[in-house]
């Protein structure tokens, strides 16, 4: 019999002690030796490819149920894995909300057997369901809580000081927060120009970021509550949450990273357009001088795709939100590749930052006993992003005709090949992610 399932051979493999040109034996799904030597039913040669750990992309929105005309869970799953992407957090916004444990359980549902990457599913605060968020965490597959301060509608808008305090009030895990203050961005709605989407930033400026990145620090200190800060924009967010390490975490995106308003707005319009905005130079400037002093905890791609004909609406009629988790990877292999962070700090931000974060079981490290879920890459391939490689229902990207240097090859989920040189495997096989805060029923996180 052989002795493992599958053996990755001859790749440089990137372990927490670093990286070791080696092979790796899986059975069962797992990891069970670094430096492998064996029989396998599968051997895959690596030789001259990376192999990280599986990139964990901890903000999507899949828009199922009732948005599936932009995009759906075995669509985005498919865009996931064809990105180098092995798991997802997706989020409640979605038609009905999911905010109870009918949702829940639906959205599980609707994820098995479709699904192509692993998954958990965010819970929406709301006004009405705060005293039961306590269960509702601790769900299986639940990701945690999802708090929309601005930029929501309906139940999901969360933006009263009182309404806050009372969902950190319920819970023990990390709380995902969009800080941008409604009051603020109510107050300044005429700040936008008809037909121009440069006035977008304008509107919801940097004050409004900041204001409520201010209040949710102040509150979730006073709940004893660790709060997780989404798509942080502004220099001045990330100087704050700095100093708030011990109950805040964050997370940039890569549109924030490689977009500047300058060049965005006249180029893109419309498709620039995402909430919180795409702002200037400076800004992008400001944020990798903080990533490089290591505040920013990941890099979740806020996957938010909206259909053609509705981002070609002049503003601001247009929907906010660009799709991205097919890009994430490979923006941040093109800037690894130009000097702008290493190849170690990518790992952090896609896979061990989540892991340590979130506490996901068996995820985030390339070791014995985990998962055998990989990012292959080619860390020296020269490609163009053009439209015909992207698998995202919506069937575009902001960044189509970008040229790159370094692109995921392969994605491995539990053993199983997703995605080998742009082809899809045989069969979706994603699962939940298990969390170390509701593996075990009866122990608080």
């Amino acid at each position: 019999m052989p002795t493992y399932d599958l053996i990755l051979t001859g790749g440089t493999v990137h372990t927490p002690g670093g990286p070791v040109k080696t092979d790796i034996g899986v059975r069962n799904g797992r990891i069970v030796e670094i430096g492998a030597s064996g029989d396998a039913g599968r051997a895959i040669d690596c030789t001259g490819l990376d192999i990280l750990p599986g990139v964990i992309d901890t903000q999507v929105h899949f828009r199922e149920p009732g948005l599936e005309h932009k995009e759906d869970l075995a669509t985005g799953s498919i865009a996931a894995v064809m990105g180098g992407v092995t798991g997802v957090f997706e989020m409640p916004n979605t038609k009905p909300n999911t905010d109870s444990a009918d949702a829940i359980r639906d959205k599980l549902a609707r994820a098995k057997g479709r699904m192509w990457c692993e998954h958990a599913f965010y819970v929406g605060a709301t006004n009405h369901n705060a005293r039961h968020l306590t269960e509702l965490e601790r769900m299986p597959g639940t990701a945690g809580v999802k708090i929309f301060m601005g930029a929501s509608t309906g139940d999901l808008l969360v933006s009263e000081d009182a309404q806050l305090a009372e969902v950190l009030a319920h819970g023990h895990r990390r709380v995902a927060i969009h800080a941008e203050d409604e009051d603020r961005m109510n107050a300044r709605v005429d700040h936008r120009i008809d037909g121009d989407a440069s006035s977008h930033p304008v509107w919801r400026d940097d004050e409004s970021a900041l204001l409520a990145t201010r209040r949710i620090l102040r509150l979730a200190e006073e709940a004893g509550r660790r709060v997780h800060v989404l798509h942080v924009t502004t220099p001045a967010e990330l100087e704050l949450l700095g100093r708030h390490k011990h109950i805040a975490t964050c997370e940039v995106t890569p549109q924030h990273l490689t977009l500047a308003g300058e060049e965005a707005y006249p180029r893109l319009g419309t498709w620039a357009q995402m909430n919180p905005p795409i702002r200037s130079g400076a800004h992008r400037d400001g944020l990798w001088h903080w990533l490089n002093q290591g505040v920013p905890d990941v890099i979740g791609s806020d996957h938010a795709p909206h259909t053609v004909e509705e981002k070609a609406k002049p503003y601001p009629a247009s929907p906010s939100g660009m799709p991205g988790v097919q890009t994430l990877l490979p923006l941040l292999l093109d800037h690894a590749a130009n000097g702008r962070l290493t190849l170690q700090r990518v790992i952090e931000l896609t896979s061990a930052g989540a892991q340590r974060i979130f506490g996901i079981v068996g995820k985030g490290r390339i070791c014995a006993g985990y998962d055998a879920d990989f990012t292959i890459v080619d860390l020296k391939k020269k490609w163009t992003i053009e439209e015909s490689w992207l698998k995202s229902r919506s069937g575009w990207s902001p960044f189509t005709g970008m040229a790159l240097t370094g692109k995921p090859v392969g994605t491995i989920v539990r053993g199983n090949i997703a995605m080998w040189e742009d082809q899809l495997g045989d069969a979706p096989v994603g699962e939940p992610y298990r969390f170390d805060a509701t593996a075990f029923p009866g122990h608080a996180d």
